[in-house]
Parts: C-alpha cells; sequence; structure tokens
C-alpha cells in the first residue's frame, strides 16, 4: 500500500474512531491528517490560501469557513505528499467506510503507467446518479479504470500522483470555488482525473451531517450567476472532452 492521510478535524472524535476501525478492520496502515479549522488560521494564511477576488471571477457566491478549510486541508495533504519521496498519496475525508477490495484497487493503481494525476475512488453511483463516462479499461478483478465524460464532485476520496498534486499546488493557490468544483475545471491546468468502477469506498452515515456547515443560497443575483457559471463549465467541458 502507498501512503494513506484521513483528513479529519479535531472535534469529530467519532468519525475519527469509526474510519481508524476501517483501517484496522481490513489490516491497512493509515494516518490522520488533521484538518484545517479555517478561523484558526492567520489573515495571512487564509490570504495565502483563498482570494476573494477570483472567487467573484470564477464562482457565484462567497465561500464559506467550512468550504476554505476543507480545500485548506486538502492542499496541505497534497504538500505532504511533495515533502515526501513517495509517488503517489490515498487521501480520503472521515465519513466513508472501505470496501473490502478497496487495498487491491488501490494496489492496482499504484502499478499504472506514468501519466494518471487523480483517480476518484467514488463517484456519481454514491449519490443515487449514473456515471457519465467516455471509456473503461481493465484496472483489477471486476474493476474498471474509467475516463469521465463528466468528473464527478465528491472528494471523500482519491489516489494523486505527484504530478497530480504539482499541477494543483501550482494553479490553485490561491482557490476561488469549492474544491469539488475547481476539480471538474481539469481544462484548466491539464489535470487528468480518472476514477473506478465500481467504487472502492461507500459514505458512512456521518456523511448525511456535513462538517462544512451551513451555505446561504444566495439571492436572484446569485442563482444567475450560478446558471451563467453552470452553461460555460457544460460548453467548456464538452469542448475539452470530444
Amino acid at each position: 500500500m502507498m501512503p494513506l492521510l484521513f483528513i479529519n478535524l479535531d472535534r469529530d472524535a467519532e468519525r475519527r474512531a469509526r474510519l481508524e476501525a476501517e483501517l484496522k478492520r481490513l489490516d491497512i496502515a493509515g494516518e490522520r491528517f488533521p484538518a484545517t479549522l479555517w478561523t484558526a488560521l492567520s489573515d495571512s494564511e487564509q490570504a495565502s490560501y483563498y482570494s476573494s477576488a477570483l472567487n467573484e471571477r470564477v464562482f457565484h457566491k462567497p465561500l464559506v469557513n467550512g468550504e476554505k478549510g476543507c480545500y485548506a486541508s486538502h492542499l496541505r495533504a497534497w504538500q505532504w505528499l511533495l515533502d515526501s519521496s513517495h509517488p503517489a498519496l490515498v487521501v480520503l475525508e472521515d465519513d466513508v467506510r472501505l470496501k473490502p477490495e478497496f487495498a487491491r484497487v488501490v494496489e492496482a493503481i499504484a502499478t499504472l503507467p506514468a501519466g494518471w494525476d487523480m483517480v476518484k475512488l467514488l463517484g456519481r453511483p454514491a449519490t443515487g446518479k449514473a456515471e457519465k463516462l467516455r471509456g473503461q479499461h481493465p484496472l483489477t478483478g471486476g474493476y474498471e479504470l474509467v475516463d469521465y465524460a463528466r468528473i464527478p464532485s465528491l472528494t471523500a476520496g482519491y489516489v494523486i500522483s505527484r504530478s497530480g498534486a504539482e499541477k494543483l499546488l501550482t494553479s490553485r493557490l490561491p482557490f476561488g470555488r469549492p474544491i469539488d468544483v475547481d476539480l471538474r475545471h481539469f481544462w484548466e491546468n491539464g489535470l487528468r482525473i480518472q476514477g473506478v468502477e465500481p467504487a472502492a469506498i461507500e459514505l458512512d452515515e456521518t456523511s448525511f451531517e456535513s462538517s462544512i456547515g451551513d451555505k446561504p443560497k444566495g439571492g436572484l443575483a446569485a442563482r444567475w450567476r450560478k446558471f451563467r457559471h453552470k452553461a460555460a463549465y457544460s460548453v467548456l467541458n464538452r469542448w475539452n472532452t470530444r
């Protein structure tokens, strides 16, 4: 197994215990990675991660503190990989369960030829939706490596390579969108995101109680900006997945 980090806020002790039990059940080594509490950062630290000016240009509303802290946590995990000697890293959020084949799937990803940046371990079927694919290839018994026609939003679990971490840290500091939205804009930084089918992890019951916090819906102007951003995304995504 390549190294595994799971992102967990200090206050979420129950989630930590659940995921540590999952790792122990499958005899998998993993390390807790303390999540970033946004309000604990200094003004200069916050400014190094998040740009309100960029946010106004690329997203329909300001991010809440939980969204900012979540993104900063993943950025720090990617930096952890680059500061290490490892070629790739498994990153999990703390509201998942691991399927019995999890280790085998991750080991198969580790043997892929160079050129991949990120492989998602969970996709749209986890939310009751059909996946939108443009290609699939055998990965390991019963599992396939898939090329997305439309990248799913979930960031609950993925494997990231050094090249993926480098692309993201170069292009997403500071950020202006939520992490799941930013990852879908792969043409902005040449990020190659693939996935596995079926999923190697699943969301547990704690996923229904987000640690991000409530997100304001915004008024009519925000809804109009959201419509424009979604329309632009659909056009650019279609153009870049032809």
